[in-house]
């Protein structure tokens, strides 16, 4: 009967290390999907690539704050309906950028015209 016992060690020694093994991948793997992003790991989705215009100068926070303010600039929303109803700078208008060019004659080429899409 020891004989036996002692075969089957080394079997019970495998199936309990893998067990372990097992249990600690598992534990791994959740401790991994609960993992949040913290702020300095900001997400951006857009859904499109950003096109960038080198010839158009940036408006700074600062300077469309004080057009808003001064009601010296008309304020255009690029993004979808949907995002414009649910939020929006007031008094902007709302012009998805899949219908910008062909808008184009509803404003005014001789007023400051700011897009936004955030």
């Amino acid at each position: 009967m020891k004989k036996r016992k002692a075969k089957n060690f080394p079997v019970l020694i495998l199936a309990g290390g893998g067990l372990l093994l097992i249990v600690a991948a598992v534990m791994l793997g959740m401790q991994n999907g609960t993992r949040q992003a913290t702020p300095s790991e900001p997400v951006v989705s857009s859904g499109h690539e950003e096109e960038t215009y080198p010839e158009i100068e940036r408006v700074s926070l600062e300077d469309a704050k004080a057009a808003l303010d001064a009601g010296t600039a008309v304020f255009v929303d690029v993004r979808g309906v949907d995002a414009y109803n649910l939020s929006h700078i007031p008094g902007s208008l709302s012009i998805p950028l899949a219908e910008l060019e062909s808008r184009l004659g509803e404003l005014d080429p001789n007023q400051w015209i700011i897009t936004y899409c955030t």
